[in-house]
């Protein structure tokens, strides 16, 4: 007997088969065999539309060694597994000659035949299997935030804004409406479901929200989101930047992540009779998380340039708190117009951030959180920024790290949050991480120079 997920024989499964006849009735010509390094950078294998059946049957090989963070080069073998249920048509090539199309890819270890430990998307799928266990499924909604800018004349982005628009504007002030309208037009035909679209504080900076979904279609759609952006852009001479801050002294681009489980269809998150409408379950969940919290900063604030926008001021979170209603705290509870929106709000991920390993650090996380049936503090309502030193201390309020090399730290003192990650990317991210920081904190700035160059 076999279902759409299980094929007899080693044959195509219902939902392969649905591929192979979709990719025949649009004129696919060629396939992006997708996945994701542990940095969160997209690569792909692209293949021949006629090999869509072998790559389902017996997957693609590909060198594992010429992936950053991967393996050596005496272990490169590897092979990608690819999804049928990511398959969409790319917006940007599709024309009368051939259509191209991708799938989001599992990668395995050849020599063992097992999921490759350094693949992000399998360390989320082992957060939500952890979670699953539990008895929960785990949904999460990003608002992934990002600057478009002109490019010069040789094609090269700078920080020139397009637009003179502000928050929520309207044309003709926000210029960049139409290639919103083409973004929104092209994650549609790929299957997004959008629930708005808005100009950003600051000029140049916008935001497109998808509707909430189980974590791995979300991650793969935070993936993907940033693929089509870049590119829809780039067919209107601008260029799309996803960098937390790349103008000093205006808001920069964050990723805030709505996050709640579900258990038997009931939001597990939700209590009619709890002043906030959160459970047990849900204030638990909060309390790991803030528990947690400066070892997820590593993992969703992962450039140096990440720490330019933690800063207070700016609308971006940087106290270790939770609260119901202001948004100086890192964890917000946004209200809730029925018990399935009941919901918690991380406000510190920026959109530089591998979406599959940011979103396993949360989940695993909160899970610690309920399986400590950890208390969660009191929601703090004021005004965080406002309060000085002492005040902080008396609520007991924490900052999170203040540069990617604190961070780093404080990953590599969490063990639970290290675990979660696995031996392998654990161990290649701090290395890259530990690179990074390292490489910038011996560079002099132009800001240095104009300073103290003549100065002293």
């Amino acid at each position: 007997m076999t279902d759409e997920n299980t094929a007899a024989d080693g044959g195509l499964t219902a939902t392969e088969q649905d591929v192979i006849d979709e990719i025949d009735e649009k004129n696919v010509d060629f396939l992006r065999m997708q996945f994701t390094d542990i940095l969160g950078t997209v690569k792909n294998v692209s293949v021949p539309a006629s090999q869509a059946e072998k790559a389902f049957t017996e997957g693609i090989y590909f060198d594992g060694s010429s992936i950053d963070g991967f393996v050596r080069i005496q272990e490169s073998d590897m092979r990608l597994d690819p999804d049928p249920e990511t398959f969409a048509v790319l917006p940007w090539r599709n024309e009368e000659s051939g259509a191209t199309a991708r799938l989001i890819c599992d990668v395995i270890d050849t020599s063992t035949g097992e999921p490759f430990s350094g693949d992000p998307r399998g360390v989320l799928k082992d957060a939500i299997e952890r979670a699953n266990e539990k008895g929960y499924d785990v949904n999460m909604a990003p608002e992934p935030e990002f600057f478009l800018f002109e490019e010069d004349d040789n094609g090269r982005a700078t920080t020139v804004t397009n637009d003179a628009g502000g928050y929520f504007d309207l044309a003709p002030k926000d210029l960049a409406s139409d290639v919103r309208r083409d973004i929104i037009y092209g994650l549609e035909s790929m299957g997004f479901d959008i629930e708005a679209s808005h100009h950003e504080v600051a000029q140049g900076q916008h935001e497109i929200n998808f509707t909430y979904d189980d974590a791995l279609t979300t991650a793969d759609n935070v993936a993907t989101f940033r693929a089509v952006v870049r590119a829809i852009a780039a067919e209107h001479d601008l260029h799309a930047t996803f960098m937390p801050k790349p103008i000093a002294r205006i808001n920069g681009s964050g990723m805030h992540t709505h996050m709640s489980l579900f258990e038997d269809g009931e939001n597990a998150f939700h209590d009619e009779d709890d002043e906030f409408n959160l459970s047990d379950t849900a204030k638990s969940y909060v309390a790991g998380i803030l528990d947690h919290a400066p070892a997820i900063t590593a993992i969703a604030n992962p450039t140096v340039n990440s720490y330019k926008r933690l800063v207070p001021g700016y609308e971006a979170p940087v106290y270790v708190a939770w609260s119901d209603r202001n948004r100086s705290a890192l964890i917000r509870k946004p209200a809730a117009r029925v018990p399935a929106a009941s919901r918690i709000e991380l406000r510190s991920p920026d959109p530089s951030c591998n979406p599959y390993l940011a979103f396993a650090a949360m989940i695993h996380a909160g899970l610690d959180g309920i399986e400590r049936e950890l208390d969660c503090p009191d929601p703090v309502r004021e005004n965080i920024y406002e309060f000085d030193e002492a005040k902080r201390d008396e609520y007991g309020i924490t900052t999170l790290p203040s540069n990617l090399g604190e961070a780093v730290e404080a990953f590599e003192e969490d063990e639970m949050i290290k675990s979660a990650m696995g031996d392998h990317v654990a161990e290649k991210f701090v290395e890259a991480k530990s690179q990074e920081f390292g490489e910038y904190i011996v560079e002099v700035s132009d800001w240095e120079i104009d300073r103290y160059l003549e100065k002293f």
